[in-house]
This record gives structure tokens, C-alpha cells and sequence, in this order.
């Protein structure tokens, strides 16, 4: 018999059943199933070639690169694995090495990528070092060379490695289906409710545990309609017992709706207590946004103007009281019911008296220009954005990605995306000059490797259990979840949206012509049209939802300067400050007004259809009227529009103004400031810390258009 020398210098029997499990493993890693062919002709030729060497002893490492050999033969994909995965003691020891030196700097300094992560607490400490743990895995085991490499230079940033082998991104959970006659939450059975102020209970249960589940933003769409019918079983319920207690049917009327929105209002109460002081099982506060608005019901219109008068009256101390983050609110505004003397006209003018004080809502326009109100005037669906911006492509009822016919409606509750990996336009210019390369030709490079990630990661999410997520693969929360606990959720996958994100098209300007977008803009132009092209191509090609998304850049504005200037060095306007643009919007520093602001960024608006925002910049110390004049005026173009104030709290005396840095009353410095981080709210400041990185505090000191 032969005998293989191990990495220990013991010798075991050659036994051809551990190559079987060995090219097994790789195969899996690789996502293939090799047949009992495929596994003959391995077996046969590794034994062929051992016997040749006629030996009795052989060492294994020559053994692996029998089996290697093998597999290069029979699937070139499996071999790679086998091959990456034949030194992983070494690999791990400098992976854990890396680890390990994160974690000293979580523990110890703590971490501010995330805004929503709060990482003095322990299991949020406990979280991050396991998300370093996974982002490495993910590099080692799931990434080409090449992906790598573009990775590691900045040419690509993939977002969220440490979660996307794991779950699904950004989502519209479906709540309401998943409420429909009961559902099943940790082996509970939980019964329908029966009343509002169950219903708000069961939902915010719902909403953590299913959030604890993926990553990105966890939306909650049309939540005035969401809520309407548990609000008219509560008044049936409160009428009957009041009527039982003698009291006539005008007098019961007027009690049990004092009651209903009695309820109303500690319920989104509660939710705001709950989601901004109930971490995840992920360590951060989900991100959940709730949207509102169009219900034309009593009970819809009571919801939507309670949701809003609690957010603007805040929370806290009787003489402190300040907004909190959470949920994000989005207004959804028709102007056939929101105009001026428009049924629901009041809801309107709660929203802007809610903007004027904190910012949010931020306002959807459904009744304006491009896709997201063609969906809605032609069919009446609503596409609710997901999280902070995010936005699904259409999927058809009968035909998928196209309309089978005239009757055919898109779906869009219950859709999710798979994750987003952004291009870094400026530095990929920079490559093509440097290299001599025509410029769009060595960014079909870098679209086609998202390309290649995005199929790999469709492929390997398609492998996952329903178990992994039951509310939303099982309970209905996503369509077509009803799932058992062990089929694989593929079927589901194919709804799915993936993202191509763009950040600093502002820098690619200047790169080209020393002009910013403000002073120029079109060669910015002529590349994102180019994307949309090809994006496009591919998702004929893939029958994949490629989306185009305009990248929020939190950490991210300060990491692509900093890769730019090892690459290429420090450019004026390019990366000369600590940070770059978001998206496609204008720098914020450009001394714009605000309906300038909303002219420039509109030329690129329906060339990001898979998410975008536009937010200006109101210098007017809480004008109502103002604020009312530019939201008008953006839900007329289509817009998604977003107030930006830069709201200060002395947690002191409870005294409120725009920006401060110490309390003109009491002259204290203990201030609670919030601002916009991108599409979304973030503490600047709290208990004399911030939960912003460097960059993104330097960005917002110098804003003056945004």
C-alpha cells in the first residue's frame, strides 16, 4: 500500500474516498455538484498518476497537485477553489492577525463606519469584530484575484462584505400579509390583532426580528393604510362599550375616536422608544423607514398626521425634548390629494410643519415626472424607497421582467435588493489616462467584474434555507414567502434587484475639465448614460434586475480620497479635501440656491432609477412658507426630496436652534446636533462625541448648498 506523508511527517494509507471528500468540499465552496462521472475520472486519474510514480512513500504536497491537476481537467472553478483553500493555515493565521488588530481598536476606540452603530456598547463591540471576521472570509472564499485587487486599489468599493454572504440587503417587508390571519415568530404563533394598539405591538416585534435578518434599510411601506383596519376594529370594539356603558351613539362616536387616536399617538410612540433603543441581534439600530400619506380613510389620515405630530413634538424630558432618528418618514405625495384645497391637503401641512422642525419627512413625489410616478399614475403602485434611497425595478405579476399584456401589474411589496457594489469613477479616469486607455473601455472593465459578482452572489444566496429568515420566506413578509423551513429561497431571488452604485461624479468632472457639475456637467453625464447602457445590456443578457444607484458615501467619502491620492496623489478639486461627493450631487460647497441646487442634480435624475435623493439646503431658521414653496416645487419635477437643516438641543435648558455650538441661554456645550448624513439623519454631535467619521464631520462643516 502506499502511504502519504502528512504536513506533521505521519504517514496514513492512501485511501482514494478522502480525495472524493476533499474535491467535494472544494466543489461546494464553488457552489457545483460534480456527477458520478466527473467523480470516476478523478478517482482513476489521481490513482493512475500516484501508481506511476512508484513509490511507497508520497509526501502531500504532491498529492495535492495530483488532485489538483484532477480537477484542472474537470471544472477549472472547483480547481481554484482547491487550490485557495490548500493553504489555509497560513492564510488564516495572517486573516486572524488582522482580526485581531481590528478588534483592539473596536474595543479600545471604537468604530465609526456606521452612524447607526453605537460602538461603546458591548455587543455592538462583539458585532464589528465578528463583521471583520466575516468581511475576511468573504475576501479569502468568496472574491477572484481580480475583484480583489480592484477592491483593495479602490477601483470598486463592495459594500457590506462582512453581511452579504450571509442574507439580503435593503427591502419593502410586506407586514401586512404576514399579520393577515396570524403568522409564526420563534416558534410562537402569534394570532392576528384585534386591536390598534396590538397591532402596534406586533408590528414593532416583527420589524426588529425580521430587520435582525439582512442588512440595510428595512422599510415599512404605506403605514397609514397598514394600520387602518386595526384602527376600525378598535373603534367597533370601543363603540360596543360604550354603547353597553349607556352613552348615546354621538357621544359614543366622539369618546371612542378620542380613544383611537389616543392610541395612534402611544403607538408611534412606542415604536420611537423601541426602534432607537432596541439594538439588533447585528449590534446596530435597524435602519427603518415607514412611508405615509396617501390613505384617504379617517382612520389612514388620523395615522399619517399622528406619525407626524409625534415626530415633530419629539421625545425626552418635558423641557428637552428633541426628534429621534428613527423610523425614517417619507412622505408619499399626490398632488391630486395633497394640492392646494386636495382631500388630504391637512396631511400635507402637517408634514411641512413636521420638515420645518426635523427634517423628516422627506417627500416622494408620486404625481410628477419620471419612473417612480409613471408606476403609480399608470398602474397605482407605489414604490416606497428602501431605506434611505434605494428604489426596486419593476416586476411583473404574469410576465417578470416585462408586462405580459395590457392587464399585467408590477409588484413591488415584499422585493428586495442583493446587495450594491459602487464604482469609483474618478480614479478609474485617472487609470485610463495614465495607461493611455480609452476611458469607457476600461470601465466596461469594471462593470463587467459587478457584473460577474452580482451572478456569483444571485447564485450562492439562491443556496440558503427559508430558515435563515422565516418571517420573510415563510410568513409572506417577502413575495412569494411561504416557503417551508428547508426549501431554498432561488425561487425567490429571481424579484430581486442588484446595484451598479456611482459616487463623485462632481470629482469625475473636474478630473475631465477642471469644471465642477455645477459650471459644466456633461461629460458626467455622457458616463452615467454609458452605465445605463451597458447596465442595461447585461440585464437582457443576465435576465437579471440590474439597478443604477447613486451611492450614499458615509465612510466611504473619506476612504475613496484617501485611495485616490496612494494611486494618483492629491488633485485640486479631485482630492484635495478629506472627502468626496455623493452621487451625483453638486459640491457642497457651490454657493447654489436651492431651486438651482434642484435644477442641476434633475439632469441626472432618471439615470439613477435604482436609488438616488436630492436634498437642498434651507438657511431660512425654521420658513415655513419657504420650506412649503421648494417642496411644491420639487414634487412637481418628481422628485424625492429631502429638507436639510442643521438642527441643534442644549440637553440643558431644552433651548432649540438652527446650527449652534453653545447654548446662547444657558451658555451650555452639552448639545445634542443632528444632521444629514446622506439620505438619512445622524447625531454630529451627542455627549460631547460624534458618531460620524472625520470626513464626513469636514464635509459638513463646509455645506453651504446641501
Amino acid at each position: 500500500m502506499i502511504k502519504v506523508i502528512k504536513k506533521d511527517n505521519t504517514l496514513e494509507e492512501f485511501n482514494v474516498q478522502k480525495v472524493v471528500n476533499a474535491v467535494n468540499k472544494s466543489a461546494h465552496r464553488a457552489l457545483i455538484t460534480f456527477t458520478e462521472e466527473e467523480l470516476n475520472f478523478i478517482c482513476n486519474y489521481v490513482e493512475e498518476k500516484v501508481n506511476a510514480m512508484n513509490l511507497s512513500e508520497v509526501h502531500i504536497s504532491e498529492m495535492h497537485n495530483v488532485v489538483e491537476s484532477a480537477l484542472e481537467k474537470t471544472n477549472s472553478l472547483v480547481a481554484k477553489s482547491y487550490r485557495d483553500y490548500r493553504n489555509y493555515k497560513q492564510d488564516f493565521v495572517k486573516m486572524l492577525d488582522e482580526v485581531y488588530k481590528k478588534s483592539q481598536s473596536i474595543m479600545y476606540i471604537g468604530d465609526k463606519e456606521n452612524s447607526n452603530t453605537d460602538s461603546a456598547l458591548v455587543s455592538t463591540k462583539r458585532s464589528l469584530i465578528f463583521n471583520q471576521l466575516n468581511k475576511e472570509l468573504y475576501q479569502k472564499f468568496f472574491l477572484t484575484t481580480e475583484e480583489l485587487q480592484a477592491a483593495r486599489d479602490g477601483y470598486l468599493y463592495i459594500h457590506d462584505m462582512s453581511a452579504r454572504r450571509d442574507t439580503m440587503n435593503c427591502c419593502l417587508f410586506d407586514v401586512k400579509n404576514v399579520l393577515k390571519g396570524g403568522f409564526e415568530m420563534g416558534n410562537l404563533w402569534y394570532n392576528e390583532p384585534k386591536t390598534l394598539d396590538v397591532a402596534f405591538d406586533v408590528i414593532g416585534d416583527i420589524v426588529l426580528s425580521a430587520a435582525s435578518q439582512q442588512y440595510g434599510g428595512f422599510t415599512v411601506p404605506s403605514v397609514d393604510t397598514l394600520l387602518e383596519p386595526y384602527a376600525q376594529k378598535s373603534y367597533d370594539k370601543l363603540m360596543g362599550k360604550y354603547k353597553n356603558l349607556g352613552l348615546d351613539d354621538e357621544t359614543a362616536h366622539r369618546v371612542t375616536m378620542e380613544d383611537i387616536k389616543t392610541e395612534f399617538e402611544q403607538g408611534f410612540q412606542g415604536w420611537e422608544y423601541k426602534f432607537n433603543t432596541v439594538a439588533s441581534s447585528r449590534g446596530d439600530y435597524p435602519f427603518i423607514t415607514v412611508t405615509t400619506g396617501t390613505g384617504t380613510g379617517k382612520f389612514a389620515k388620523m395615522a399619517s398626521i399622528s406619525l407626524l405630530d409625534v415626530r415633530r413634538k419629539g421625545q425626552g424630558k418635558k423641557e428637552c425634548k428633541k426628534p429621534v432618528l428613527f423610523p425614517k418618514i417619507v412622505f408619499l405625495y399626490d398632488e391630486n390629494l395633497h394640492g392646494e384645497g386636495g382631500e388630504l391637503e391637512d396631511v400635507f401641512e402637517a408634514g411641512i410643519r413636521c420638515s420645518s422642525k426635523t427634517m423628516y419627512p422627506d417627500w416622494l413625489s408620486l404625481t410628477g415626472q419620471g419612473y417612480v410616478s409613471s408606476m403609480y399614475k399608470k398602474y397605482g403602485e407605489i414604490i416606497s424607497p428602501m431605506g434611505c434611497r434605494a428604489f426596486l425595478s419593476p416586476w411583473y405579476k404574469e410576465g417578470g421582467m416585462e408586462p405580459a399584456g395590457e392587464e399585467d401589474k408590477p409588484v413591488f411589496v415584499g422585493r428586495f435588493n442583493i446587495g450594491v457594489v459602487s464604482l469609483h469613477l474618478p480614479m478609474i479616469y485617472a487609470k485610463s489616462q495614465q495607461e493611455s486607455r480609452d476611458f469607457y473601455e476600461v470601465l466596461d472593465y469594471y462593470l463587467n467584474l459587478i457584473r460577474k459578482l452580482h451572478l456569483r452572489t444571485y447564485a450562492y444566496l439562491g443556496e440558503m434555507r427559508a430558515s435563515t429568515n422565516p418571517l420573510a420566506y415563510c410568513e409572506g413578509g417577502f413575495y412569494g414567502g411561504n416557503l417551508g423551513i428547508h426549501d431554498k429561497i432561488k425561487p425567490i431571488l429571481k424579484t430581486a434587484t442588484a446595484s451598479f452604485g456611482i459616487t463623485a461624479l462632481n470629482e469625475l468632472q473636474q478630473l475631465y475639465n477642471k469644471k465642477s457639475i455645477a459650471n459644466d456637467g456633461e461629460f458626467a453625464l455622457n458616463t452615467l448614460r454609458h452605465i445605463n447602457e451597458k447596465v442595461n445590456e447585461f440585464k437582457e443578457q443576465d435576465k437579471k434586475l440590474y439597478a443604477i444607484y447613486a451611492t450614499p458615501a458615509e465612510n466611504l467619502c473619506g476612504l475613496q480620497v484617501t485611495q485616490f491620492r496612494k494611486k494618483y496623489g492629491i488633485i485640486e478639486n479631485v482630492s484635495d479635501r478629506e472627502y468626496v461627493s455623493n452621487g451625483f450631487h453638486c459640491h457642497v460647497t457651490e454657493d447654489i440656491t436651492p431651486i438651482q441646487k434642484q435644477d442641476l442634480e434633475y439632469r441626472f435624475w432618471e439615470l439613477s432609477n435604482g436609488g438616488k435623493i436630492q436634498y437642498v439646503k434651507y438657511p431660512i431658521d425654521y420658513n415655513v412658507g419657504a420650506i412649503k414653496t421648494l417642496v411644491r416645487r420639487a414634487m412637481d419635477m418628481g422628485l424625492y426630496e429631502g429638507v436639510n437643516l442643521s438642527l441643534a438641543y442644549c440637553d440643558d435648558c431644552g433651548h432649540q436652534e438652527l446650527d449652534m455650538d453653545e447654548c446662547p441661554h444657558c451658555g451650555s456645550k452639552n448639545l445634542t446636533k443632528i444632521d444629514r448624513m446622506n439620505g438619512y439623519l445622524s447625531y454630529s454631535r451627542v455627549k460631547g462625541d460624534t458618531r460620524l467619521n472625520d470626513a464626513k464631520m469636514v464635509e459638513i462643516a463646509e455645506r453651504k448648498s446641501m
